[in-house]
């Protein structure tokens, strides 16, 4: 879409360098705004690309914002383990960041004032025995970082009221793709077995996730981005769940190895039992997922 300029946060992620990927297919302007923390990919192979230009900043220091249409949030601390350790980090990044991005977009005139996009994951709601999770479900977070990004979406939420800012609120399901960094599941997976190492599982890995292809989240956001729809939310997955345990083993076939790679760990404190989201809302928006069940071998 030519003409049309998307201030990126955290483009330099995992899910938000595949969204960048496809929104500059698709003609769009991008300014990415990331900290380049220990998580960010150095290089990328759109570096170079003439409509993407990159500001080194942090989301909860920048003082100032480039004029855009839309402000697509990837920008936060995502590993639930870092936040059991210390928490002050997803805090920072997750609330204090889209708290000041919000009073930037706040501070522009209402006819400059751009959509805020902003990008949660499906841990808002906790675990679920049975069923799926619906988008008008209550939201009670079980660590650190989904609290961080529960209360992200009550603030992008509670500016739309009180200000009048556009919003779209998207919660995914559990990403998995090309780089993902190696403190994730797969990715931990995949480094072990290439090392000849064990490869870590917490508890007996009877934990179910459900779980999408990065290339289908950021198809989905990108879909929402070009519809007319605002003020709402939607979940994006593709009912897609597996047990922690079935995942590690479905990589050790992968690298045709047996299941002595497997190292049994002390559980997670406060794990969750279940996730699974309901898709029918952005399904009947006119999304549809390429990949959809078990995982896609994409190296």
């Amino acid at each position: 879409m030519k003409n049309v300029k998307l201030v990126v946060t955290g483009g330099r992620g995992f899910i938000g360098s595949h969204f960048i990927e496809l929104a500059l297919d698709e003609g769009f302007d991008i300014v990415d705004i990331d900290k380049m923390g220990y998580a960010s990919n150095k290089t990328l192979p759109f570096d170079d690309h003439p409509n993407y230009e990159l500001i080194v900043e942090d989301i909860s220091k920048i003082k100032n914002l480039p004029s855009c249409d839309a402000i697509i949030n990837f920008a936060a601390e995502s590993h639930v383990d870092n936040s059991i350790h210390d928490s002050y980090p997803f805090i920072e990044s997750s609330v204090l960041g889209v708290w000041n991005l919000l009073e930037l977009v706040r501070g522009k005139p209402t006819y400059a004032k751009p959509l805020f996009f902003h990008v949660s994951t499906d841990e808002v709601y906790g675990d679920i025995e049975e069923g799926d999770f619906f988008e008008t479900d209550r939201l009670a977070p079980s660590n650190p970082y989904s609290a961080s990004k529960a209360c992200a979406e009550m603030l992008v939420k509670s500016y739309s009221r009180t200000y009048n800012i556009d919003y779209l609120i998207t919660r995914s399901s559990n990403n998995y793709g090309p780089r993902q960094f190696e403190e994730k599941l797969i990715p931990k997976c995949i480094s072990s077995l290439e090392q000849n190492k064990k490869i870590p599982v917490h508890g007996d890995g009877s934990y179910v996730r459900d779980w999408i292809y990065v290339k289908d989240n950021a198809s989905a956001i990108l879909h929402l981005l070009k519809s007319d729809i605002k003020n709402d939310t939607f979940n994006i997955g593709c009912q897609n769940q597996i047990k922690n345990i079935d995942i590690v083993k479905t990589v050790i076939d992968w690298f045709a190895k047996d299941e002595s790679a497997i190292n049994f760990v002390e559980n997670r404190w406060g794990q969750d039992l279940r996730y699974s989201i309901s898709n029918k809302k952005i399904l009947d928006s006119g999304w549809t997922p390429k990949y959809t069940t078990g995982l896609y071998k994409w190296f």
